[in-house]
């Protein structure tokens, strides 16, 4: 599958690491390409990198990696057009850290910034995953022999279906919340773990859920 990514930073590179070594074909978009020249050296024949525009046109399905102030300039330079019909993967979360610690939680219930994403491509399939959890995980979520839980929400079954088909090639248990109205929960579930991370000191951490 060909994956492309709006945004560079960490958490991309370390989704389009896991991707590559999973065999499917990986593109970073980024403003500027020149800083990802000793990443796209070491990442393989697969690897490749452009502009949010390129990975966006790139892209089978399309990971939004950037701030969220970032949002709605990283997607007019990516270009609505160039998304029409694909699934989108959202790992924004509202979370301000401009006054320091804990940070802010900034949305509110229905107006989360995944539904404002599925608003603003109406012709996209977005699907709120891999925002609950920190990087370093992301690709790793075993722990002990026991599966992280990976909630998941969007409107379009199938393409949630592919996206639970890429997290469980990592190992996650993916569990799918429901439509795009559940991102808010999503979204603050990642605030509490962002918050407890904090507090204990420990990133090494995923959410479990357990039923009987």
């Amino acid at each position: 599958m060909k994956i492309g990514f709006i945004g560079s930073g960490a958490v991309a590179q370390t989704l389009a690491a896991g991707f590559l070594k999973k065999g499917h074909r990986v593109m970073l978009g980024t403003r500027d390409t020149s800083k990802l020249s000793g990443w796209l050296a070491g990442a393989g024949e697969n690897a490749s990198t452009g502009s949010f525009a390129d990975a966006a046109t790139f892209g089978d399905v399309v990971f939004l990696s950037v701030n969220q102030n970032s949002i709605t300039s990283a997607i007019d330079l990516a270009g609505k057009d160039n998304l029409v019909g694909k699934a989108v993967v959202d790992l924004t979360n509202p979370i301000d850290f401009s006054k320091g610690v804990p940070p802010g939680f900034t949305v509110t219930f229905g107006n989360s910034l995944g539904e404002a994403l599925q608003r603003s491509l109406p012709e996209s399939k977005v699907v709120k995953a891999f925002n609950s959890m920190g990087a370093n995980i992301m690709t790793d979520p075993m722990f002990d022999g026991v599966a992280g839980t990976h909630f998941i929400a969007g409107n379009d079954e199938p393409a949630k279906a592919v996206v639970r088909k890429l997290a469980e090639e990592f190992g996650w248990e993916v569990l799918d919340a429901g439509d795009i109205s559940q991102a808010f929960f999503l979204e603050a579930l990642a605030s509490l773990w962002v918050n407890y991370s904090i507090k204990s000191g420990q990133r090494e951490q995923a959410f479990k859920l357990l039923t009987r």
